[in-house]
């Protein structure tokens, strides 16, 4: 282990104070950071505590991706090096097992509708070095080698058991494992020896099931959604019927936990809005009690304890980082910890069963992401390590809000990031539109704007209307909207920053991935001469065609209704589609696309290429091999990252 404690130094913890660190002057004359340190993943990707303080941690040490595990003293116990694989979290099972989740994409063959899909599966990485890593599903061959939903951790008799939802297979005659159409069933796990046990049957006549197990390993309650009539079932473990209701039809039912003393169960109702009403059902039976009623604001996320699932407190859709404790002592605990580091945008994102031990992060002005755990007994403050430590502080570029307004008179706010070191005057500008369309950005340090104003340019991040962060009236003025005030809301952040001297006008490019991807297409199809470069990732060229495979590989006719409520209607997608219209493109545009993704499938690429290629329009297409949506492999990631920026300073020089 020699290496390893090495490795520990290099990632250079160290117990630091609970106050914020003095600010760091830039420096104007500091060479920018190599593209590595912002495009590959961070040094940090997650961080996980076990019921008693130990550590998982993943991210690179001494250059090699793995998973470390440290003990109470942050001493290194274990690790397993996990390659480039996409790993989506970490967490603990007890004291002596890291639970690892990654997803991997597969093609489906012939007798399935999509050409792909993405598989989720859980690696076991024991604490003890002596005993192999291995993975949920993977020697049984009467379970698909995937799980579809993990259920938690249970301690029964000294052992720690794992639930998760599988597939059961059949056996040929020649040895093969084959599916015969049986539904998702529930299995039971032994985590040290990896044996599954099934122990329920999944939902019949096309219904997804969820269940909620108790403290004791039993199955407290499960709920069947039939999403062909947007009906619920709720029953109790002994397969009585608690509740049963229809949703919107755009709306969700699901099971949030238990409640806090255990003696019901909680459901979680969201409408076509996509806003959720949490509902008590007692387990033995009883009227369904609507909860939060005495709250003041929106309940957005339910917590409860990892290992009973009662609920042990929520968050506020105003406030989604600031959880709220029903125990007034570990409430009052976690004040001072959000008041403690409110200067530095840090944000609690993990703690131990008890709350005494809170896992922090921050990031922004002066900071490319510090990873702390807080004892909130002890009162003291550990520094886990530095996302990316090759961005020193005085390299970050500044962060700040700007809001302007709208062409219609609409308030928009925008995260504006500025070159460090550099006068904010006329200088050269990124449009960097999120994705979605229904997300938004908020101040922090972003990796890709971050890059960008490296490089000399400033870099808007426009909550255009549609965005989520402000209330559902401005979410929905962005139906109907795509090509449209979607897209006049970027162009008109341009003219706001030009009145302030902050930009030139006549020197920006659209850059942007998802939605955001469509956007930079639209940007130099639909509008005309406002960027003098585009470059789109993932993003939709043909809108009506995207919409038709949706539906075609299985999404419901509510999610077709969605599309053309939010989208427009399908008699006019043709026109805001920028494949439709790669005629009349008026400036050179990138297309970046991973062959892997499963949510906007390769060819909305290949599509826009060939259209501006027989149009005898400028275009480069860049595949990135075995990518997916989320760009979640570190040397594709750095890829796309350096092609942006090389297209960019080839068609809109910083100097």
């Amino acid at each position: 282990m020699k290496t390893v404690f090495s490795a520990i130094l290099c990632l250079g913890l160290s117990s630091v104070a609970l106050a914020t660190s003095p600010a760091v002057a830039q420096t104007a004359k500091q060479a920018p950071p190599p593209l590595e340190a912002y495009g590959e993943l961070p040094d940090i990707e997650d961080v996980s505590l076990s019921p008693n303080g130990r550590i998982a941690l993943l991210g690179k040490v001494n250059g090699k991706r793995m998973v470390l595990m440290l003990d109470e003293n942050r001493k290194p116990m274990n690790y397993a090096l996990v390659g480039d694989i996409k790993v989506r979290s970490i967490g603990w099972a007890g004291e002596d097992i890291v639970i690892v989740q990654r997803t991997d994409t597969q093609e489906l063959g012939d007798r399935f509708i999509a050409d792909q899909a993405e598989f989720s599966n859980s690696m076991l990485v024991p604490v003890d070095s002596s005993k192999p890593v291995s993975t949920v599903f993977a020697d049984n061959r009467d379970i698909l080698n995937a799980n579809y939903g993990s259920y938690g951790q249970r301690l029964i008799d000294a052992r720690w058991y794992g639930y998760y939802a599988g597939l059961p297979m059949k056996r040929a005659q020649s040895g093969n494992s084959y599916y015969d159409g049986d539904p998702i069933a529930l299995y039971r796990v032994d985590l040290a020896k990896n044996k599954a046990e099934r122990i329920a049957s999944g939902a019949t006549n096309r219904g997804n099931r969820d269940w909620e197990i108790q403290a004791d390993g039993s199955i407290g309650a499960y709920l069947d959604y039939f999403r062909q009539d947007h009906r619920w079932v709720l029953r109790n473990g002994s397969d009585k019927q608690l509740a049963t209701d229809y949703t919107s039809d755009d709306g969700w039912a699901s099971l949030a936990g238990f409640t806090r003393d255990g003696t019901g169960v909680v459901v979680a109702i969201t409408d076509d809005d996509n806003d959720v009403e949490w509902f008590s059902v007692p387990l033995q039976g009883g009227s369904t009690t609507k909860l939060f009623d005495d709250v003041d604001g929106t309940v957005d996320t339910v917590y409860t304890d990892r290992y009973s699932r009662r609920m042990i407190g929520y968050a506020l859709e105003d406030a989604p980082d600031e959880p709220i404790f029903f125990d007034e002592e570990r409430q009052d605990a976690v004040r001072k910890v959000i008041q403690g580091f409110d200067a530095q945008n840090g944000k609690i994102v993990g703690w131990t069963p008890d709350r005494t031990k809170m896992l922090v992060t921050t990031n922004g002005n002066f900071d490319s992401g510090t990873w702390l755990m807080v004892d909130t007994t002890a009162g003291s403050t550990f520094q886990i390590g530095l996302e990316r430590p090759a961005i020193s502080p005085g390299l970050v570029g500044p962060i700040s809000t700007f809001t302007y307004t709208a062409g219609d008179g609409l308030e928009i706010d925008a995260i504006l990031t500025l070159p460090p070191g550099r006068e904010a005057k006329d200088l050269p500008l990124v449009m960097l539109p999120h994705g979605g369309p229904q997300a938004h950005d908020e101040e922090g340090f972003d990796w890709w704007a971050q890059a960008f104003a490296s490089r000399g340019y400033a870099v808007l991040q426009p909550n255009f209307r549609g965005s989520t962060d402000k209330d559902q009236a401005f979410v929905d003025k962005g139906n109907g909207e795509w090509g449209k005030k979607m897209q006049t809301d970027l162009s008109d952040g341009i003219d706001a920053l030009a009145e302030k001297g902050i930009v030139d006008p006549s020197r920006a490019c659209i850059v942007g991935a998802s939605y955001g991807g469509y956007a930079a297409m639209a940007g130099i199809t639909l509008q005309k001469d406002v960027y003098r470069c585009a470059v789109a990732v993932a993003g939709v060229s043909d809108l009506k065609r995207m919409v038709s495979r949706e539906y075609n590989e299985g999404g419901s006719r509510s999610l077709r209704d969605f599309r053309e409520e939010t989208i427009g209607p399908r008699s006019e997608m043709d026109s805001i589609s920028p494949a439709k219209l790669a005629d009349q493109a008026s400036a050179p545009i990138l297309l970046i696309h991973g062959k892997d993704d499963t949510v906007v499938p390769y060819e909305q690429s290949t599509i826009m290429a060939d259209k501006l290629k027989d149009a005898g329009k400028p275009y480069e297409l860049v595949t990135l091999e075995g990518e997916d949506h989320w760009l979640s492999l570190s040397s594709t990631r750095l890829k796309m990252l350096a092609e942006a920026v090389r297209f960019v300073e080839k068609y809109n020089p910083a100097d």
